[in-house]
């Protein structure tokens, strides 16, 4: 992966038109959700799946790859913390965020660090769920969902087993995906967040992560979401549209594939 080439800036406005390749997805996993392998099993093993949307979805949007897993015996949930909004909808300042940020300091801050405080409650409630069920919490996540999943992982070591992304950005926070405008229209200073998010990689992610991807992908430049700094790292490519991923049927199956996998022991 060394030779992947740094993203310059979000996928082209052209790039967008393919997204519409989602309706063809969402038609797709019709079949998958009545076909007869999804009568319901018992639970593969003792953990929990938390599945957490994208940036401006809820958990309705996640209810048909949930339904899929919790059929095949793979316990999972939603996130239960309402529309993904990467927390610009909280009121927070810097000095709200969890010791776990590092972050320099910003006298004129105007949000930048919005999804790492979502991060932060994102972790609050994996703990609680941690704390209540005595298994270890995995995480799927969607774009902006997979970014906080790998986030939420980097802290709780003892508590996340494993994390596995659609489609989400690994640097520059949304300075290479179509939210970009977004965020400055705001006033955020992406160039401060990409800088900031880096620096978390001296903490590097020990936990296995499949991250899926796609070259046409319209939202997230697509070499963005490669991660050049965790050890144990597994990219999968998918021709699918990105708003189509929690979606695709393809994409369902390697996410199995990636839960059947042997994990390691929390306590190593």
């Amino acid at each position: 992966m060394n030779s992947v080439p740094h993203p310059s800036a979000p996928p082209a406005r052209r790039a967008m038109l393919l997204e519409t390749r989602a309706v063809v997805d969402m038609a797709r996993m019709v079949m998958p959700l009545l076909g007869s392998q999804l009568r319901q099993r018992p639970p593969q093993d003792d953990r929990r799946i938390l599945v957490i949307p994208g940036f401006g979805s809820d958990d309705r949007w996640t209810a048909p790859l949930r339904h899929y897993l919790n059929r095949l015996g793979y316990p999972a949930e939603g996130w239960g913390l309402g529309k993904n909004l990467a927390g610009v909808d909280l009121r927070h300042s810097l000095e709200d965020l969890s010791a776990n940020w590092e972050f320099s300091p910003r006298p004129n801050y105007r949000g930048e660090a919005s999804v790492p405080y979502l991060a932060d409650r994102l972790a609050d409630r994996v703990r609680h769920r941690h704390a209540a069920l005595g298994v270890p919490i995995t995480l799927i996540g969607w774009s902006l969902g997979g970014y906080l999943a790998r986030e939420v992982a980097r802290d709780l070591p003892g508590i996340v087993d494993r994390v596995i992304t659609l489609g989400s950005p690994t640097i520059g926070g949304p300075k290479y995906t179509a939210a970009a405008p977004f965020f400055r229209k705001r006033g955020m200073d992406l160039d401060w967040i990409e800088t900031e998010i880096a620096n978390r990689e001296a903490r590097p992610i020990i936990q296995p992560i499949t991250a899926i991807y796609s070259k046409s992908d319209g939202i997230v430049r697509w070499n963005a979401t490669i991660d050049h700094h965790s050890r144990n790292v597994r990219h999968i490519e998918v021709k699918t549209a990105h708003l189509g991923m929690a979606f695709c049927p393809t994409i369902w199956r390697h996410i199995v594939e990636a839960l059947a996998s042997p994990g390691p022991s929390l306590d190593s």
